[in-house]
């Protein structure tokens, strides 16, 4: 018998998610866990094409035509990746899900956050994460180191009241939801964020007892 677990890291921009998503699947694969990294928007050939549209800055969105695109990339990822590895026993480790769609397109936005909710169940067929780690930073600092990474995507390019709504509105998610989410100061270095992240992963693992181990 195999057990799946569903993992997902959240955060403002240059909170260093892909660091940590990174740094958790290499002690996975060292552990002997099944799993399987991916991303949003992406993780499908049909996702990678939307994530070029959506962060391109050249490209004029509105905010509904921006979550109906995210929500589709998401569709896609769960139907051809996220259900099939978790069928399989895996551990699905994703960097970002639904919940940004509520703090950027929501929050940040301004959509109604009913109608986001109604059109995520859909597009999710329901599938929610167990674990949800959000790397909590402030805006300034996200926005400063993600410009050090190069030019700047649609995203990073809107002004600092937006990003703080987007980090308020994770902030509310954690608070409204805390047996999923663990919120993490992103200040803190980066091996220290990658210790506790696995301290939990590893803990849960050890009550996952029909986990195949490779």
């Amino acid at each position: 018998m195999s057990v799946s677990l569903f993992i997902t890291f959240e955060g403002p921009e240059g909170a260093g998610k892909s660091t940590q998503v990174r740094r958790l699947a290499a002690r996975l694969e060292g552990a002997g866990v099944p799993h399987l990294v991916t991303r949003e928007p992406g993780g499908t050939p049909m996702g990678f094409r939307v994530r070029e549209l959506l962060l391109d800055p050249d490209v004029d969105i509105s905010p509904l035509s921006e979550f109906l695109l995210y929500s589709a990339s998401r569709a896609q990822l769960v139907r051809e990746v996220i259900e099939p590895a978790l069928a399989g026993g895996n551990v699905v480790v994703c960097d970002r899900y639904a919940d940004s769609s509520v703090a950027y397109q929501g929050f940040g936005r301004g959509l109604e956050r009913e109608f986001l909710q109604t059109v995520t169940w859909e597009a999710t067929r329901g599938v929610t994460p167990a674990i949800t780690f959000l790397l909590d930073l402030d805006p300034e600092e996200g926005l400063r180191r993600a410009a050090e990474r190069g030019a700047k995507d649609r995203l990073e390019l809107a002004d600092l009241g937006f990003h703080r709504r987007v980090r308020e509105g994770f902030l509310a998610l954690a608070a409204s939801q805390p047996e999923r989410f663990v919120v993490l100061d992103a200040s803190r270095p980066e091996e220290d964020l990658a210790g506790a992240v696995w301290a939990l992963v590893e803990r849960t693992l050890a009550f996952l007892p029909g986990l195949r181990r490779g």
